[in-house]
């Protein structure tokens, strides 16, 4: 990973509170596990934004040792690495995301 992705990565995860790193965009999600991540942060009228990884492959390739995760989808909130769309989805069921946004004082979409 070069250091000038790490930076931007940084810059990313800390410039906003939620930050979904993912496959195509929140209106065209380009793998399933994606759009799942995608549909539960609507469903809990998140707001968020997103870094399409298959626009930059150097982004793509540096997210999962920035986070030590394999995957992607990865979901960070208030600079935080929370997971990818089966943990989202876990905590999504047991109410643990919801109250975890709620408790970073994350805004709800408008």
């Amino acid at each position: 990973m070069t250091d000038n992705a790490q930076a931007r990565i940084e810059e990313l995860v800390t410039g906003s509170d939620v930050v979904l790193f993912m496959k195509g965009s929140p209106l065209f999600p380009q793998c399933g596990f994606s759009s799942k991540a995608v549909a539960i942060l609507e469903h809990l009228h998140t707001a968020f934004d997103s870094v399409d990884v298959l626009q930059d492959q150097e982004v793509r390739q540096a997210i999962k040792a920035y986070s030590d995760w394999p995957t992607i989808p990865q979901l960070y909130v208030k600079g935080e690495f929370v997971g990818g769309s089966d943990i989202m989805m876990e905590m999504f069921e047991s109410g643990e995301l919801a109250q975890l946004l709620t408790d970073q004082g994350v805004k709800t979409a408008s």
